[in-house]
């Protein structure tokens, strides 16, 4: 599935939530499909992070 396919498939279900819904569903709904792609990704190890943890580490060490 190509990202231009993925984006529109996206779009179309999230204005049917705002549709059937309303506006703060809609919301709720694209945190937790954001929630769930962050969450493949890191299984997928596809995204990596450490870096936030030694940038939380830095600011830290700095206070």
């Amino acid at each position: 599935m190509t990202r231009t396919i993925f984006g529109t498939a996206v779009g179309l279900i999230l204005g049917l939530v705002v549709v059937l819904v309303g506006f703060g569903q809609m919301l709720i709904v694209g945190l937790f499909a954001l929630i769930g792609w962050a969450v493949a990704k890191v299984l997928g190890r596809e995204l990596d992070l450490s870096a936030l943890s030694s940038i939380g580490q830095q600011r830290r060490s700095t206070r």
